[in-house]
């Protein structure tokens, strides 16, 4: 592990990037997603900020695969399970009856998987989010994706929108890959291994180039267009 990695906003203990700098040196590496930059502007995106590691990577598995408001709604009520104000402890999870779990309206399958992320959390796998800043995001992916549930692309979003790493390309993520699609002008979507070799030349501030890629899947096509690469 390193010293802490300057992080996508500032928060205690961290040097947040200068987002207007990363957004000049991106444009002038890859002019076509400098298009979408220039387009769109911004200072940045919101983190998930306060959340421990376990939350975070909890509230993560109960979000998979559900829209955000059965999502939302199915996580109050796991929370209401516990009446103090601070997420649960992990202890605190694994003596909930599964039942109860259930009830919440959590899956088998997650409510499961919960437990599973309980039970790491007591064991020292899941680690704080300041300790997560020194590791290099492959190395935090292979740690927290033996956790039942929880695959790359969860770890992903928990260092991008908790831990704030700089340099995190979600090569899988959809929303990337029609993001990349758009800037290229082009119809079909990229593979994950074209997305990795596009992402070569946004090193080491691939965090802030993601953010691009989905806002740009988010434009009208007609106005999305953008110079040649």
């Amino acid at each position: 592990m390193t010293d802490p990695i300057p992080c996508l906003w500032p928060e205690r203990g961290t040097t947040a990037i200068d987002w207007t700098a990363v957004c000049a040196e991106l444009s002038s590496r890859d002019r076509a997603l400098g298009a979408v930059i220039e387009r769109v502007g911004g200072s940045g995106f919101p983190p998930h900020a306060g959340a421990t590691s376990f939350e975070a990577l909890a509230h993560s598995i109960v979000y998979q695969q559900l829209s955000g408001k059965a999502a939302a709604t199915i996580f109050g009520r796991f929370r209401a399970l516990y009446p103090e104000k601070r997420f649960p402890a992990p202890s605190r999870v694994l003596e909930t009856p599964h039942a109860l779990m259930r009830g919440a309206g959590l899956s088998e399958a997650k409510a499961k998987a919960i437990r599973d992320l309980a039970h790491h959390a007591e064991r020292g796998v899941v680690l704080p989010v300041s300790t997560l800043r020194r590791m290099a995001p492959d190395d935090v992916v292979e740690r927290l994706t033996v956790v039942r549930g929880v695959g790359r692309w969860t770890v992903e979003m928990l260092l991008l929108f908790r831990v704030g790493h700089p340099d995190v390309l979600p090569a899988h993520d959809l929303g990337i890959r029609k993001g990349l699609a758009r800037i290229m002008r082009r119809r079909e979507l990229p593979e994950p291994d074209a997305v990795i070799r596009r992402g070569e030349r946004w090193r080491p501030w691939r965090s802030v180039a993601s953010w691009y890629l989905w806002r740009a899947a988010e434009l009208p096509r007609s106005r999305s267009r953008s110079r040649s690469p």
